[in-house]
């Protein structure tokens, strides 16, 4: 059995004020190809499919031409709901969708039975668990102790009645304890949302979304847990290249095949560093690409007069800038005049810019200030 393991698309996010859909359509349709080219048993999309509750328009219609293309493959479909999307919103139609064998998790505890299949190594079954809180767990089990995420995450597993004797697939939304995140997640405070792997030791594959990070999560009695991560960079905090995670399950009790399909963006997310200089400069070399989003962190000592405007006419995707120089370096504390000390506007200017800039004012600075204070 072969599985393609999808999540967190995150369909209509914005980074930095910069809308995603062309990046995430373009990068969908790379998907659609890698689907057509290696023909699964099926495609597993481990939540947070929109990057709100209430999507817009743009996202819906982008999600819904995906979802028809993989349905026209007539390749199985499995979905479950992250804590972004609406597992109501996500769920509508499922019973209409599941004609056409997409299946998607309904609200908790609704449709967490088995979808049983069978191939030459014999049964398999695969269950998809929505993103769960412990109110949610609580409320459908009012008698069982669910006061945190590892009770709840319990309890949902126990509820599953696995089969051992079955290769057994699970696909779930929840943060496995000592997974590397980044910086487009989102997280409880205190990690309080965090679970132990040992939770789901009787799966034999656990497709795993939240994480944006591509990585293995642990190990089951017979097989792992694993994030596929996210398809696109949300971050300049994910530095690794993104994939497509192919899963291959043969007999019970051997470990699944993963195999790393490489995606390549639209355009990429990378720091730039350097002096301003040194970057209008950078722009011109043969390979680079301007168009990718950019972080830039300019080194010069002296402030660039309206430098985002100006970088963003050589990096026009520039999400952010931020100077790493003596004066970002160095902080100071401002403290009031010692034994009621009498001193000139200028002076006391001067001395609050060389506080917050760890260096004096220049000639040209001093007289500028001189002729404001004039006037």
């Amino acid at each position: 059995m072969k599985l393609i393991h999808l999540g967190d698309l995150h369909i209509g996010k914005r980074v930095n004020g910069f809308s995603m859909l062309e990046d995430q359509r373009f990068i969908l349709e790379q998907i659609l190809r890698i689907v057509k080219e290696q023909k699964p048993d099926g495609v597993l999309i481990a939540g947070d499919v929109y990057d709100k509750p209430v999507p817009g328009v743009e996202a819906v219609q982008q999600f819904d031409h995906f979802l028809t293309e993989l349905a026209g493959c007539q390749i199985p479909v499995y979905i479950i709901s992250g804590n972004h999307d609406s597992a109501e919103r996500l769920a509508f139609g499922s019973d209409l969708l599941r004609e056409s064998r997409v299946y998607v998790s309904a609200v908790y505890p609704q449709g967490t039975q088995a979808i049983c299949g069978a191939d030459e190594y014999g049964e398999y079954r695969i269950y998809l668990l929505p993103f769960l809180r412990p109110a949610f767990v609580r409320s459908a089990h009012p008698q069982e102790k669910a006061d945190g995420y590892p009770e709840a995450l319990r309890t949902a597993v126990r509820k599953l009645e696995i089969d051992p004797c079955k290769r057994n697939i699970l696909a779930a939304h929840q943060f496995v304890a000592g997974s590397a995140v980044s910086e487009s997640e989102e997280r409880s405070a205190g990690g309080l949302d965090q679970v132990g792997s040992d939770i789901f030791a009787e799966f034999d594959y656990v497709a795993l979304g939240h994480i944006h990070r591509p990585q293995n999560a642990g190990k089951t009695k017979t097989g792992i847990l694993r994030y596929c991560g996210s398809p696109l960079k949300y971050s300049f905090s994910e530095t690794e290249a993104k994939s497509v995670t192919i899963v291959e399950l043969e007999e019970k009790g051997k470990p699944p095949r993963i195999t790393l399909l490489p995606l390549k963006p639209l355009r990429d997310m990378r720091k730039v560093r350097g002096n301003y200089e040194e970057l209008t400069l950078r722009a011109n070399y043969a390979g680079t690409n301007t168009e990718d989003y950019v972080h830039v962190t300019l080194t010069d000592e002296e402030d660039i007069p309206d430098a985002v405007s100006k970088l963003r006419v050589i990096y026009p995707n520039l999400m952010r800038l931020e100077y790493d120089n003596t004066r970002t370096r160095c902080g100071q504390e401002i403290t009031a005049a010692e034994n009621g000390e009498q001193k000139s506007d200028a002076e006391l200017f001067a001395e609050l810019f060389e506080l917050q800039n760890n260096r004096e004012m220049n000639a040209d600075e001093t007289a500028y200030i001189r002729r404001l204070l004039e006037q």
